[in-house]
C-alpha cells in the first residue's frame, strides 16, 4: 500500500514554480528591492505579484519541509537523516555557490563596479571568491533547512518520547487561530542585519511547526475541512494586502514584521495546506517528474534566468521588457529541464550540484 502524500509534493513543486515566476519578475522590478540587475521594468503593474506571493510562500517551504522531515524521520535513524541532509542538501547548497553562483557576483558586477574602478588590480582568483559569495541566491534556503535539521535532531534527543510531538497532535482551531501571534513574534527574531534574507526565527518556527504540528494527519484533516472558505479568505486578504503594499519595498524589515504581513502569511499557509491535502493528493507522470527535479528546478533556475536577463540587456538596445520577459519565461521552461539533464549525467556535477549520489533510472 502506497501512503504517499502526494499533496506535499504537489505543493512542493507548484510554489518552486511560483518562486521561478517571482523570480523572472523580480530582476526588474519597481518596488526598490536590491536586485542583481538595477533597471526596472516599463511594466511596475507585474510587482502585484511578487506582493502577493513573497510573505508565505518561502514559508510554505518550510512547513511542508518540517512535515517531510517527520516522515522521513519514520523511516530512518536519526544519523541516516543527518548523512542524507548532508548529502542531498549541504552539498549542493556549498559547492553550488562556487560552481554556478560566481555568475550572479559577475553580472552584478557589470552594472555596479564592486571594485571602484580598480578590478583590474584584484587578482582573478579574488575576484571568483568575492563573485561566488555574492552568488549564495536561493541556495539560502538549504543553508537554512540544514540547521533547521540539526536543531531538530537535538530537539529529538530532549524528547526521546515523543511527548510534545503527540501534544500537538492535539491542535484545534482555537490553538491554530492562537499561533498568529507567535507567527508574527518569530518575525523578529534572528534576521540578518541591512538585507534580510536569512530570516531565522520565522523560517525555523515555521519548520517546526510542519514537524510537530501539520505532520498529524488529524490537524490536516481539520484544515481540509475549512479548506475552501479559508482560501476564499486567503484570497482576499491578499488582494487586499497587494493593494496595500503595492509600490513599497515589499521586502523591507519593517513590512515584514508587520502585524498585516504575518496574519496574511498565516492564513495563507493554513488555506494552501488545507488545500493542497483536499485537492492535489494525487500523481501522475507529469506530477512524479516535477517531484523529481523540483530541487533541481530550485537550485539552478536563478542563474538560467539572471543569465538571459544580462544577456538581453546587454544586446538587445533599446531593451524592450515584453521580450525579456518571454526570454527569460521560455528559458526557465526549455533551458531549466534540459540543463538538469545534463548535470544529472555528469557525475560530480550531479552530486556537488543535485545531491545525487549515483543517476536513478
Amino acid at each position: 500500500m502506497n501512503n504517499r502524500k502526494y499533496y506535499l509534493d504537489n505543493i512542493r513543486w507548484i510554489t518552486v514554480c511560483l518562486v521561478v515566476v517571482y523570480h523572472i519578475i523580480y530582476v526588474f522590478n519597481c518596488s526598490d528591492v536590491i536586485s542583481n540587475i538595477p533597471i526596472k521594468s516599463d511594466y511596475p503593474i507585474l510587482d502585484s505579484f511578487l506582493v502577493f506571493v513573497y510573505p508565505w510562500f518561502m514559508c510554505l517551504l518550510f512547513v511542508v519541509s518540517g512535515i517531510s522531515s517527520r516522515l522521513a524521520l519514520s523511516k530512518r535513524t536519526d544519523k541516516e537523516f543527518i548523512r542524507e541532509r548532508c548529502s542531498k542538501i549541504l552539498v549542493p547548497s556549498i559547492f553550488g555557490t562556487f560552481i554556478y553562483g560566481w555568475l550572479s557576483g559577475f553580472i552584478t558586477n557589470q552594472y555596479t563596479d564592486i571594485f571602484d574602478g580598480k578590478g583590474d588590480e584584484v587578482p582573478g582568483a579574488v575576484k571568483y571568491l568575492i563573485y561566488s559569495l555574492m552568488g549564495i541566491g536561493p541556495l539560502w534556503f538549504a543553508h537554512v533547512v540544514f540547521v533547521a535539521s540539526v536543531l531538530l535532531l537535538i530537539v529529538r534527543k530532549l524528547d526521546k518520547n515523543d511527548k510534545f510531538w503527540n501534544i500537538c497532535g492535539k491542535t484545534n482551531y482555537l490553538v491554530l487561530f492562537l499561533l498568529t501571534s507567535a507567527v508574527w513574534g518569530s518575525s523578529f527574531l534572528l534576521n540578518t542585519p541591512m538585507i534580510t534574507i536569512y530570516r531565522f526565527g520565522i523560517y525555523l518556527f515555521m519548520f517546526f511547526l510542519g514537524y510537530f504540528v501539520f505532520s498529524h494527519d488529524e490537524v490536516i484533516d481539520k484544515l481540509k475541512k475549512i479548506a475552501v472558505p479559508m482560501g476564499i479568505l486567503s484570497a482576499a486578504v491578499g488582494i487586499g494586502y497587494t493593494v496595500f503594499y503595492y509600490g513599497q519595498n515589499y521586502a523591507d524589515s519593517a513590512v515584514l514584521k508587520s502585524v498585516f504581513t504575518n496574519i496574511y502569511l498565516w492564513i495563507a499557509v493554513l488555506a494552501i495546506l488545507g488545500l493542497g491535502a483536499k485537492f492535489l493528493d494525487f500523481g501522475n507522470k507529469f506530477t512524479v517528474y516535477m517531484t523529481k527535479n523540483n530541487f533541481a528546478f530550485y537550485v539552478l533556475h536563478y542563474t538560467v534566468i539572471l543569465v538571459i536577463a544580462y544577456l538581453s540587456t546587454t544586446y538587445l538596445k533599446p531593451s524592450i521588457f515584453a521580450v525579456n520577459y518571454l526570454l527569460m519565461l521560455l528559458g526557465s521552461v526549455t533551458v531549466l529541464p534540459l540543463l538538469t539533464e545534463i548535470v544529472k549525467r555528469i557525475p560530480v556535477l550531479r552530486k556537488l550540484v543535485l545531491g545525487i549520489s549515483k543517476k536513478k533510472k
